[in-house]
């Protein structure tokens, strides 16, 4: 498969694979002597990030997206495979690169309420990476968090930053964490579902808060989602990912105007128009996504692809390109 020009590569995944070993009972194994058991979170999986782009992982619940985004972060370590920021492999990172690693390379948690410690303040919670990462003054620091709090629409900054996270709401425990994320002004931020545990008002003014900070601070998102909506108000590239496997791989006007894996046509049809007269040909999926511990043979979205054929069931597609930059893992796609 094709990558991004490589002076332009902000993050590139290379080859990326992730079982994670099923823990059995000491008895079990001393009786049993079998094999452990895998769950194969994901399986072989490359892509590229231009600096400046989001780039979205897109799949249902169990598609392997968040373990992804962990590895890239080097938060989990893959079983094979690599990762590589800005041109170096992040595995040959001793502890002092991956420090600076850390301090370049940020993340967001999709729960606002988990992520934040509720025995710190606002000012102790946005300050810590300050703290961690570098040797400002205790006065330079809470300078930093007043001005971070100031841009993501936290104010009266002063009179917030003494307050502990149970005194805000969703929205702005979210923007609390995206303060965390952005205060040493990272070049690349994994953005965990972000919008996923708001209400519905607010997801709009997150969302636009995080395009705006994007421009201000020139950042690069790794977007995790399974919302389309917010995927096409974000993306401009988009990776739809199954069972731990690359389904379709394009920028997101294809993905949207031709999409050509029918997981992916699948995905779209279920998008809700606001329109009651606008009439759309739902394509239904049957049954539910195959344990990931013993996946299908095959192609493994065929148990539920109302297309698939004999060679689905017994041949793995490789991802093809079968448009400029479009890519799909489909035996019978144009």
């Amino acid at each position: 498969m094709k990558t991004s020009d490589s002076k332009e590569q902000i993050v590139k995944v290379e080859n990326i694979t992730k079982y994670f070993t099923i823990e059995r009972p000491f008895l079990d194994n001393l009786i049993s002597r079998k094999e452990p058991d895998y769950i194969r979170a994901v399986d072989d999986v490359s892509f590229s990030i231009k600096k400046g782009e989001t780039f979205s992982l897109i799949g249902e619940t169990g598609s392997g997206k968040t373990t992804l985004g962990r590895i890239v972060l080097k938060l989990i370590k893959p079983t094979s495979g690599n990762i590589y920021f800005e041109g170096k492999k992040l595995t040959e990172y001793d502890q002092k690169k991956l420090k600076e690693f850390r301090r370049e390379a940020r993340i967001v948690f999709q729960d606002p309420y988990a992520s934040l410690n509720p025995r710190m303040t606002v000012e102790e919670i946005v300050g810590l990476p300050v703290k961690t990462f570098s040797d400002k003054s205790e006065e330079d620091r809470l300078d930093m968090v007043l001005n971070i709090l100031e841009m993501v629409n936290l104010t009266p900054a002063d009179e917030l930053i003494h307050r502990y996270p149970h005194e805000f709401s969703g929205g702005q425990r979210q923007r609390i964490g995206i303060a965390r994320a952005i205060i040493l002004n990272p070049k690349f931020i994994v953005l965990d579902e972000p919008v996923t545990s708001l209400d519905v008002s607010i997801r709009a003014q997150v969302l636009n808060l995080l395009e705006d900070l994007k421009q201000n601070f020139n950042l690069t998102y790794l977007l995790i989602a399974h919302d389309f909506t917010v995927v096409r108000h974000m993306s401009e590239k988009v990776m739809v990912m199954y069972l731990g496997k690359p389904m379709e791989l394009a920028s997101v006007k294809d993905i949207f105007d031709s999409p050509a894996h029918p997981y992916t046509k699948a995905l779209l049809s279920a998008v809700p128009v606001a329109d009651p007269d606008i009439k759309i040909d739902r394509m239904k999926l049957r049954g539910e996504m195959p344990d990931a511990v013993n996946p299908p043979k095959g192609c493994r979205f065929h148990t539920r692809c109302p297309f698939a054929k004999d060679k689905c069931r017994q041949e793995e597609p490789n991802l093809k390109e079968i448009d400029n930059n479009h890519f799909v893992s489909c035996h019978f796609s144009a």
